[in-house]
């Protein structure tokens, strides 16, 4: 999509990885610490951007600062429904914490992948019409 539409990708993360060639997707590497990443994405993220993740608190951080979140399964965070989510994230720390849950969350599926390149699309071009001149 990055080529698709032209648009600049930054990596966030607290060691190197492999990212896809070309010039639009870049990774940044910061340090190792809880949060640090989430800090580095928070700290610039403006108005027109899109920040793709799972982490509840980062997205509610990222939506307070204008920008459109959207998570690994192509659930898009929002105002009105963040709360819901960081209430939900709590008390499923807390049943797992208890024992009650065990395990991650289930593995990606197909439909979950079209999803997301569905709202991701969504979002590119909300954000094309809402700012023209952002480069996104």
């Amino acid at each position: 999509m990055a080529d698709r539409y032209c648009l600049e990708v930054t990596l966030v993360a607290n060691s190197w990885m492999r990212i896809p060639g070309g010039q639009r997707v870049v990774l940044e590497v910061v340090g190792a610490g809880l949060d640090v990443a989430d800090d580095w994405i928070a700290e610039r993220v403006q108005p027109g951007d899109i920040v793709i993740t799972s982490d509840i608190p980062l997205a509610s951080r990222c939506l307070k600062k204008g920008a459109r979140v959207i998570g690994s399964t192509g659930k898009m965070f929002t105002e009105s429904n963040i709360g819901d989510c960081v209430a939900t994230r709590d008390l499923l720390a807390e049943l797992r914490e208890a024992g009650e849950i065990t395990g991650g969350p289930p593995p990606l599926k197909k439909s979950d992948r079209s999803r997301f390149l569905q709202r991701l699309d969504e979002a590119v071009q909300a954000i094309r019409r809402e700012y023209p001149d952002h480069i996104i």
